[in-house]
């Protein structure tokens, strides 16, 4: 399990980004991942699933 910070989250469009906090890396996160609602500055935790584009967030919850 993964722990990071929401950097952006368009409630209107379904998609985000969240940042990881061990390596930095910014990770893509659709509302189908999503286990809670989540907010820009959000701390959440997820794992990471392949993608079609690279890995993803899913599975995300606030902390």
């Amino acid at each position: 399990m993964n722990t990071g910070t929401v950097k952006f989250f368009n409630e209107t469009k379904g998609f985000g980004f969240i940042k990881d906090n061990e390596d930095g890396k910014e990770y893509f996160v659709h509302v189908s991942g999503l286990i809670d609602q989540i907010n820009e500055d959000d701390e959440v935790t997820f794992e990471l699933q392949e993608g079609k584009k690279g890995l993803n967030a899913v599975n995300v919850k606030k902390v």
